[in-house]
């Protein structure tokens, strides 16, 4: 909880407990103490920001001040137990809320580099866009780019996602009000925008990101933070039609093209998707070239791409067409018939969980089918190193930032039951030992014997 919502809060509980205990004569004009939470709320607001979240606290500040005048005029014992027990449960809520639902904050990276970030707009002139009816629209993609940067102690951290209205379409998904996530825009990451680049002239290997079905570019910001503070780039594309919602730098917003639920449709556009990707791929060869942050900073030479759930997916369809890539990471996801039937050239590690795991979390038993299966299939098949990664206890959910949403995921069910910490490390290190090895050509301990460090894991590697 931020310090004016503490703040905020302690003088509400105090507020309350003037209201509705006897006080002696002497004391009472303590009530006045009641305007307190007034002008906090004015800071915490003007400060900090309002969210929905803090809404009962307002509310329940507001009514304790204007009740202030009866009070000390004076109101009988049946008023006060009246105000008490409805009063203290306004407070329950008050605090309730604001502490199961934070402005959360993001792990500190591990790696020596600190992070800078910035957001580009590409549009592609040579390609329509196969989601929308008009033939003349051009294929658009907003793409963030996380660098290694000059630490800055002092600098301002960018926000989650600076504009809540992208992922409007996602909280309608959920049945939930379209502000549910407008709050992202308050929690702060360790990068900072437009920070200078780490200053030794080194090139960076390049990683592409690509979000989940409903998703948008930044859902795995904590893991791509932590590999960008060790020496990598990564550039997180938004794919539009695809993504929750994307706003575009004139502000219009592209929603989740509601065909993205059926799953023939899905199939059909993965190609589509990789294409995005490619694109993204030739256009960081031109920030390379003119960038003012960026130029001469991209080791395009070295290029992996990982993805989560539908992400996955593309990633695999796009190693599979695009001999750039050297290095390839799908999580918890099915791989394309196409990609199973031609199989992958480049090193490849599957990150994901065991089958019983995935039952527990409901998952059908076709899907679950499919995801072993054509994992397997390709894995089977490699020309060179492959690694498949289950990690038992984990959700899908937890291959993302969800986890760090709210204290009441797991209790609620919302993520596997495997220690939250835990969930996080195991993938994020394991992403990061493979594209060491097969990016940096660094040795790799972890790959060689994975069962000191992470006993729990159902590893394997050819």
């Amino acid at each position: 909880m931020r310090p004016l919502e503490a703040s905020l809060l302690a003088a509400t509980v105090l507020v309350f407990l003037l209201h509705v205990v006897r006080l002696p004569g002497r004391a009472r004009h303590l009530r006045s103490l009641a305007l307190i939470p007034l002008p906090l709320l004015a800071a915490q607001v003007l400060v900090e920001g309002a969210r929905w979240q803090m809404i009962p606290a307002y509310a329940l500040s507001g009514l304790l001040a204007a009740a202030w005048p009866a009070r000390t005029a004076g109101w009988g014992r049946g008023s006060t137990r009246i105000w008490a027990g409805l009063g203290g449960m306004g407070l329950v809520v008050a605090i309730a809320v604001p502490l199961a639902v934070p402005v959360f904050g993001f792990p500190r990276p591990t790696g020596p580099y600190a992070i800078g970030t910035q957001t580009y707009h590409w549009v592609d002139a040579a390609r329509p866009d196969i989601f929308t009816a008009d033939p003349d629209d051009r294929r658009e993609v907003v793409v963030q780019v996380w660098y290694p940067a000059v630490d800055e102690p002092s600098a301002p951290r960018a926000p989650y996602v600076a504009d809540g209205r992208a992922l409007a379409p996602l909280a309608r998904l959920m049945e939930l009000p379209d502000s549910t996530f407008g709050y992202f825009d308050q929690v702060r990451t360790n990068a900072v925008p437009g920070a200078p680049a780490a200053r030794e002239a080194v090139r960076h290997p390049v990683l592409l990101f690509s979000h989940g079905r409903g998703g948008y570019r930044q859902h795995n910001t904590a893991q791509v933070e932590e590999l960008v503070s060790h020496g990598y780039v990564v550039a997180a594309i938004d794919h539009p039609h695809a993504a929750a919602g994307v706003v575009f730098p004139d502000g219009r917003r592209v929603d989740l093209d509601p065909r993205m639920l059926d799953r023939a449709f899905i199939d059909s556009v993965i190609p589509f998707l990789a294409q995005d990707a490619i694109f993204t791929l030739d256009r960081l060869a031109d920030l390379d070239r003119s960038d003012d942050v960026l130029a001469g900073r991209l080791d395009l030479d070295h290029v992996g791409m990982f993805g989560v759930s539908l992400g996955g997916a593309v990633a695999g369809e796009t190693c599979k067409i695009e001999p750039r890539l050297g290095a390839c990471l799908p999580i918890d996801v099915f791989l394309p018939a196409d990609v199973v039937s031609d199989g992958l050239r480049q090193p490849v590690m599957w990150i994901s969980r065991d089958a019983d795991t995935m039952r527990r979390e409901g998952w059908s038993e076709s899907d679950v089918e499919e995801t072993h299966r054509t994992m397997r299939a390709v894995f089977d098949r490699l020309p060179g190193a492959g690694y498949i990664v289950l990690v038992p206890g984990m959700y899908h959910v937890d291959f993302s930032d969800f986890p760090l949403f709210s204290p009441l995921a797991e209790p609620l069910g919302l993520r596997g039951p495997l220690d939250a910490r835990r969930a996080r490390v195991i993938p994020d290190t394991y992403a990061l030992a493979f594209f060491d090895k097969h990016l940096k050509g660094r040795p790799a301990p972890l790959l060689d014997d994975p069962s000191r460090r992470f006993p729990e894991v159902l590893f394997e590697s050819r």
